[in-house]
């Protein structure tokens, strides 16, 4: 059983993205399981400034030496930051994957009602033990 760092702050989505509130704004990345079972990360594709996202919809793309990704919106709003340093160091999704966030949203109003419907950092914990299995 691998052992994955978790945000105590974080809620977590089943496709492995996190979701942070920070002064009003959805913060997202990847997990640290994430970028574990992806390995070295050498690309990330960013959202655009101003786009609305739905929950559930492919926002961005993370690429590794061994695959390539989705990055799904835990939560609805509208793009307001990127993450621009993920462009020239995507390895910094490996090396701090709680640092290293995607996209910052402003939320909508189903906020609490779609934060509802993710996962605990214990939850979370316990769901990639089992799809580990």
């Amino acid at each position: 059983m691998a052992d994955y760092q978790l945000d105590s702050n974080a809620k977590y989505a089943r496709t492995h993205e996190w979701v942070r509130i920070e002064d009003g704004l959805a913060v997202v990345g990847i997990s640290d399981a994430a970028q574990d079972m992806l390995s070295d990360v050498v690309y990330v594709e960013l959202p655009q400034e101003g786009d609305e996202v739905e929950a559930g919809q492919e926002v961005a793309v993370v690429e590794s030496v061994k695959a390539a990704e989705d990055v799904i919106a835990p939560v609805s709003g509208k793009v307001v930051a990127v993450n621009r340093a993920l462009e020239d160091k995507p390895e910094l999704v490996n090396e701090q994957p709680y640092q290293a966030w995607f996209f910052k949203l402003e939320p909508t109003a189903a906020l609490e009602e779609e934060l509802a419907q993710l996962m605990s950092p214990e939850e979370y914990d316990r769901f990639v033990d089992e799809e580990s299995h």
